[in-house]
């Protein structure tokens, strides 16, 4: 059986009486993902399109494009400072002159002095071709080798250049990367490589200081630091030789001995004579608590424990209970008495002997702890005199390892320096290197096919999302179950399936069939919708003819019948009837005769083969059939039948363009409005419910025909799992 949503229960309780047609339910409202999510499955393939056709025409359009390739040569511009050293500890603060220094640098790199030189070096000055390439054949006109005509051409040469040549800085360092772009692969890198050399060569004849001193000035100080530190190194081993100091080394600082990096063998005795203190001490306090526990031998731990003594206990409790029973019938002089008494003596003396024992063991463990804790406090107590005495010769030892470790890192980073000088001074002294070389790309840098693909799918998925917009507004068909709630603002009783491989007469015949299985659900919601359940009388409307109005007539019918209830069913469309001919009868007297009035209701009921259902057919067809659904005939029929039957089904004739469906409306309690899925458009049921309103119809909710989930705008959730178990 279908679920209930609270939507539908609550929408059908409000609809459960006439006066609640004339305030529809509001509409559920889907959340904006769901509702987005909704419309894409339902456009898919427009999307698909759209977005397909914007990939192609990406794709044709990067085939189209000429091909660029793109080199870079990446190169580090160090501030400029003449200095010697390269300490840490002394290098200078940055300032806000380092940016007006790197900006002059990028400046720099953009000048026409250097696109010129770049020309020259890469002789295109005298190339046709290159000029030719991009457009300049008259460069050659006149005498080539004459010198402004020359030099015409070497300037616009580098113009060309400077149009093909990028300049990038690296973001928050000193690099900048320099790009040229062209169609050849191997000229881009020609381009890129000579422009970075140049600007060096051109930066270097700017400079005009050597770094000679510079070196002969480490040589000298390095030899300085160098005879200072072996000094310095002496020092302090000759002193710890001579003061007995034997340090290990470790990770970290030794606070007890006032050194930075090393322990002495002195600590690590110390540290574990003091453990071992501690121990003794911790056994001394538990030997002394266990002897101070035998002042009372009976209630020791140690005689709890011991098994010599319970057993002693036990047998002296059973002595003693035999005694006492002696006792109860004789006297004290008894012979087997004085015998029992004798043995509980004797009992009594064992246990006062191993009590004893166990006494003068506590004793003697006493003694040993406590001669084990005076002799480690002694041993620890002249440790720490000696340690003491260790700390002040440390101290003058640590001034020699300080002064030699300063030594040390002083000479270290002037070697460090040195290393880093190179053997040309004018290198030495350059602050602009390459950090890398450019190369001959391998792959064109545009047209970009992925990045024109994904521009190409985002244009293509606004275009299709503008025209899925555009549909959507015009395009009014109810696809699935939600949309029937949200447009129409009436409970969802139920969505019933298409049915393709079968006529739905024969598909309703099959219990287990899934037609069955969906009118089932329509008729549990129908036992929801009022307080005394399923409606008595109950009409079936649609907006046009075709929309599955009498299969679902017949289905509720049958599925009343089922429940064992008795049921009549009406064909009230007197202008196209088609009940006769699903049960195979003459339309012969029926609706029309009692509209006439004729009062022989027995003589239009006809049996049906389903136990519990009965049928009237229309009848022969009127003249005109609203003039005989105008009077009070059509109630006083439905209150006659009500009288003999448990429900009254009546199958109404479509709104649109009839004046029968709000008549026949009127004389029952409640109608179901069906809805075809897709096909109808919202705009239309709407104007034929409020037609119903007008006329003060309880409408009681909405059943869609004809669904199909695979073609719903979510593509899952209202198959309602019909097909389960089969």
């Amino acid at each position: 059986m279908d679920r209930i949503s609270p939507q539908m229960l609550g929408g059908a309780v409000l609809l459960s009486g006439k006066s609640a047609t004339n305030q529809p339910a509001s509409p559920p409202r889907l959340p904006p993902i769901r509702r987005l999510i909704r419309i894409g499955r339902r456009w898919r393939w427009l999307l698909a399109s759209c977005i397909g056709g914007g990939a192609l025409l990406g794709i044709l359009a990067t085939l189209m494009m000429p091909r660029q390739y793109t080199s870079t040569a990446r190169m580090e511009i160090a501030r400029e400072t003449a200095r010697v050293t390269n300490i840490d500890s002394v290098e200078r603060d940055t300032s806000v002159a380092d940016q007006e220094f790197y900006q002059t640098q990028y400046g720099l790199l953009q000048t026409k002095a250097l696109a010129e030189r770049v020309a020259r070096d890469l002789h295109l000055v005298d190339d046709q071709a290159f000029f030719a390439a991009y457009g300049r054949k008259g460069m050659f006109d006149g005498d080539p080798n004459d010198p402004a005509q020359r030099a015409r051409r070497n300037e616009a040469a580098g113009k060309i250049l400077l149009d093909h040549i990028g300049i990038a800085p690296v973001r928050g360092s000193s690099l900048v990367d320099v790009t040229a772009v062209t169609r050849d692969p191997a000229f881009s890198q020609r381009i890129a490589q000579t422009w970075a050399q140049d600007y060096i060569a051109t930066n270097l004849e700017r400079r005009f200081e050597a770094s000679s001193y510079a070196r002969h000035f480490l040589e000298v100080r390095l030899e300085q630091l160098r005879e200072k530190l072996e000094i310095s190194e002496r020092q302090a081993v000759g002193y710890a030789a001579r003061q007995g100091i034997i340090n290990l080394p470790t990770s970290g600082g030794d606070k007890d001995n006032g050194t930075t990096g090393d322990r002495s063998l002195l600590t690590d005795d110390l540290t574990t004579l003091n453990g071992a203190l501690d121990n003794a001490t911790s056994d001394r306090i538990q030997a002394q608590s266990r002897l101070s526990e035998v002042s009372r031998p009976d209630a020791s731990s140690e005689a709890l424990s011991n098994e010599a003594i319970g057993q002693l206990r036990q047998e002296r409790a059973k002595a003693a209970g035999e005694y006492a029973k002696l006792m109860a019938q004789f006297e004290p002089n008894y012979p087997e008495a004085k015998a029992l008494a004798s043995q509980v003596q004797a009992l009594d003396a064992s246990i006062h002997q191993e009590e004893a024992r166990i006494r003068t063991a506590l004793e003697q463990s006493y003694r040993s702890a406590l001669a084990r804790e005076q002799a480690l406090g002694a041993r620890v107590d002249a440790l720490k005199g000696n340690l003491a005495d260790l700390r002040q010769r440390n101290i003058q030892y640590n001034i020699y390892q300080r002064d030699a470790d300063t030594n040390r890192e002083l000479y270290n980073g002037l070697l460090q320096r040195y290393k880093e000088i190179g053997v040309d001074g004018g290198i030495e002294n350059n602050n602009v290197s390459i950090a890398d070389a450019a190369k001959v790309p391998d792959q064109p840098s545009s047209p970009r096919l992925l990045v024109n693909l994904i521009l190409a799918l985002l244009a293509g998925g606004v275009i299709g999302a503008i025209a899925v917009a555009v549909l959507e507004q015009i395009d009014e068909g109810i696809a699935d179950p939600a949309e029937a709630e949200e447009r129409l603002g009436l409970p969802l009783l139920g969505a019933i399936p298409r049915i393709t491989n079968e006529e739905p007469m024969d598909a309703l015949a099959n219990p287990r069939s899934s037609l069955v299985e969906a009118y089932l659900s329509v008729q549990a919601n129908l036992e929801l919708s009022t307080a005394h359940g399923a409606p008595r009388s109950l009409a079936v409307i649609s907006t046009r003819p075709r929309e599955g109005k009498s299969t679902t007539t017949v289905a509720l019918a049958q599925s009343l019948a089922r429940a064992r209830r008795k049921v009549v069913l009406i064909d009230a469309d007197l202008r196209s009837p088609s009940i006769h001919r699903i049960f195979g009868l003459g339309n012969g007297p029926g609706v029309s005769n009692m509209l006439a009035g004729i009062d022989d209701i027995d003589a239009m009921l006809h049996a049906t083969e389903q136990a519990g259902l009965s049928v009237m057919t229309a009848g022969p067809q009127p003249p005109n059939a609203a003039d005989l659904l105008t009077g009070d005939r059509l109630g006083i029929l439905i209150e006659r039948l009500l009288e003999r039957f448990d429900h009254v089904i009546v199958d109404a004739p479509p709104v649109i363009g009839l004046a029968d469906a709000p008549l026949v409306g009127a004389a029952v309690e409640s109608v179901i409005y069906a809805v075809e899925a897709r096909t109808i458009q919202a705009g239309t049921v709407k104007i034929a419910l409020d037609r119903l309103r007008t006329a003060h119809v309880s409408v009681l909710g909405v059943v869609l025909t004809k669904f199909e989930a695979k073609r719903s705008h979510l593509g899952y959730g209202y198959d309602y799992g019909y097909g389960y178990g089969r």
